[in-house]
């Protein structure tokens, strides 16, 4: 089953489940009652928090959730630290936000967070829950700096482009 976002980022092959962190956790998990996939493919877009440029296409089934405020200190969670991991391979940090501090961008890079997508952690998250393979793939449409809007805007389009090939030469 290949799932999308959504919105402005949908695609024609894949089932849209929603923006953020709670929507697609929803969604994913009413496609999956209904459905019996073997296994799920997420296609999306991301941001680099420094190691991959612009346009670079990148798989991964790594995810993790940690909120921008912790890496000030300026907030804690009883929640434990955790990364939903299939393999080794680049991890994505999920939020409903998104960085423009590149300082903070370093923080992650730091604990080897290499990629920021809304969606993945709740798409890794909802797969495992059921027990089904999962995997992301994603072009990078921007770096987390403070002109991480104005670049996802004005690369979107070509990193669409650039993952409808790849699914598409994929099938």
């Amino acid at each position: 089953m290949i799932v999308c976002a959504g919105d402005i980022e949908s695609f024609d092959f894949a089932n849209s489940v929603g923006i953020g962190l709670i929507d697609p956790a929803i969604h994913l998990t009413k496609f999956l009652l209904s459905m019996n996939p073997k296994e799920i493919l997420f296609v999306g877009t991301a941001g680099s928090y420094g190691n991959y440029q612009i346009f670079d296409f990148v798989e991964t089934s790594n995810a993790t959730q940690i909120e921008s405020s912790c890496m000030k200190n300026q907030s804690y969670s009883p929640i434990e630290f955790k990364i939903v991991s299939c393999e080794t391979m680049p991890i994505v940090n999920s939020s409903n936000y998104i960085t423009t501090d590149a300082e903070i961008a370093k923080r992650y890079l730091e604990l080897g967070i290499e990629l920021e997508n809304m969606e993945f952690f709740s798409i890794l998250s909802v797969a495992k829950s059921f027990g089904i393979k999962a995997r992301g793939l994603f072009v990078i449409t921007n770096y987390t700096d403070k002109n991480a809007h104005r670049d996802f805007i004005k690369n979107h389009q070509k990193a669409k482009e650039i993952l409808i090939d790849a699914v598409k030469g994929k099938k």
